[in-house]
């Protein structure tokens, strides 16, 4: 009872794809938090110049590891701000946890997200209610809805041409 509570009041505070102005304002707790290093390791804020206005953008995420790689998804799908901001930059961009790193995104291809997809479910309760998959599910389950979760390998940033790294 209290889980279906939960899940629908985390989906009206993302109605659409879109954060209403209470997930806007938790949104930049978070991100704030997870910048100074408060929280589990893969609690981050990903830092990525807005492809309109160039202002930084920062946003909450939770890193999912697989197969020695580290991996960022997108919750609510294809339409969200940071995924589209990310891909204006070039995938270049700015993790904090307690620290800057510049990294690099590369997104992955379709066909390779599934597992990174279930690992991520595993390590993001918030997210649980927006993928219309169980985590427990086979990858199959995670095949089917690969295509509109957009999901990005973290690279180390590569140094700007013309400089020594």
């Amino acid at each position: 009872m209290r889980t279906g509570l939960w899940r629908r009041q985390v989906r009206w505070m993302y109605r659409e794809g879109r954060p209403n102005r209470l997930a806007r304002v938790l949104n930049g707790l978070a991100a704030r938090q997870h910048a100074a290093g408060l929280g589990p390791r893969n609690w981050v804020t990903l830092e990525v110049p807005g492809r309109r206005t160039g202002r930084i953008v920062a946003v909450p995420l939770v890193v999912a590891d697989h197969d020695g790689e580290r991996y960022l998804v997108s919750m609510l799908g294809d339409r969200v701000n940071w995924v589209a901001n990310v891909r204006a930059a070039g995938g270049r961009a700015v993790l904090r946890h307690s620290g800057r790193e510049p990294v690099r995104l590369v997104e992955v291809a379709v066909a390779d997200r599934p597992p990174i997809l279930r690992r991520h479910l595993a390590l993001a309760p918030g997210a649980r209610p927006h993928v219309p998959v169980d985590r427990h599910a086979p990858l199959a389950d995670f095949a089917r809805v690969a295509a509109g979760i957009p999901v990005f390998r973290v690279t180390s940033a590569e140094p700007a041409p013309g400089k020594a790294g």
